[in-house]
């Protein structure tokens, strides 16, 4: 999970945490007892982090222009972070400690993909894992003053990359509303519904598409991008979703049975982000994702 944090990407997370098992493995002599084993790992995987963006460096790009936009509406974002993968919930709930909706969802992850890496790995030392400027500072080979004034920095930048609502709508557990809401979204693309569809989403609603770059914006150009895949002459087939859950956020998983055919196959995992029972966006993720879920391959 720390990893995952730093980074942004599933995958590369996993390769860190092998990279830090291997570290460690390397390191056992700078292991001064077991009680400092934990801190001790979290350095090593700070580190380790650290070392593969210097190698790997990237930043989050300037969206282009919707594919699609209902007019008057604003863009809620300039930028995006493409290389941002989901993390299934499943994985959260078998980790040791509590982990909080507010630094796993995906508006927090984008928002520190914003920082410089030594920044973002200051602000999750000090501000999620909740160490202290002097722990922070030996886990980094920094002064203590340099922390202090690298997290000054980093916390008005996370800010203004968060939406303006995030406190209103994030919670500690999935809410009644979310799972209602979710459930309705999974109908309406069942029965193929478009009415049913438009009606469970934001006027204002948008839709991203990592990592490509294109995105829609407003409800009217959802659905006119999506109505064509579910009914009609163009209608992709039938649909049948899953209910998961990803980022401690409510999402679907999308299968597919196209004509001819007996079975569903996957076809694209979203995560809704749900404000006042209405779905606000939508970060729609290719099959490539469901090996992730422990999804089903075949439906």
């Amino acid at each position: 999970m720390h990893c995952y944090r730093l980074l942004g990407s599933f995958d590369e997370a996993e390769d860190l945490v092998q990279e830090t098992f291997l570290r460690a493995w390397r390191r056992q002599d700078t292991l001064q007892s077991e009680t400092g084993l934990r801190a001790w790992l979290y350095r090593i995987a700070t580190n380790a982090c650290l070392d593969h963006l210097r190698a790997h460096p990237r930043q989050p790009q300037l969206r282009p222009a919707p594919a699609l936009a209902d007019p008057g509406l604003a863009s809620p974002t300039s930028t995006a972070v493409t290389w941002l993968q989901p993390y299934p919930d499943l994985l959260l709930d078998a980790a040791d400690a509590v982990i909080e909706r507010e630094t796993i969802e995906l508006a927090f992850l984008i928002a520190i993909q914003h920082l410089p890496p030594r920044q973002r790995a200051v602000l999750i030392l000090r501000d999620v894992l909740g160490w202290s400027a002097q722990e922070t500072a030996e886990s980094l080979e920094l002064t203590v003053a340099a922390v202090k004034s690298a997290l000054q920095r980093a916390r008005p930048t996370v800010k203004e990359h968060l939406p303006a609502q995030r406190l209103e709508w994030a919670s500690a557990e999935p809410t009644a509303e979310e799972r209602t809401t979710l459930q309705r979204y999974i109908e309406a693309v069942e029965q193929a519904d478009p009415a049913a569809l438009a009606g469970v989403l934001r006027a204002d609603v948008w839709q991203a598409m990592p990592p490509q770059p294109i995105w829609l914006l407003g409800r009217e150009a959802f659905m006119a991008a999506w109505t064509p895949a579910m009914v009609g002459p163009e209608a992709w087939g039938d649909w049948r979703l899953l209910a998961t859950w990803a980022n401690r956020q409510p999402t679907a998983a999308a299968y597919l049975r196209k004509a001819g055919e007996n079975d569903y196959r996957p076809t694209w995992l979203a995560i809704l982000r749900v404000e006042n029972g209405l779905v606000a966006q939508v970060t729609t993720y290719g099959d490539d994702a469901f090996r992730r879920f422990g999804l089903p391959p075949l439906l």
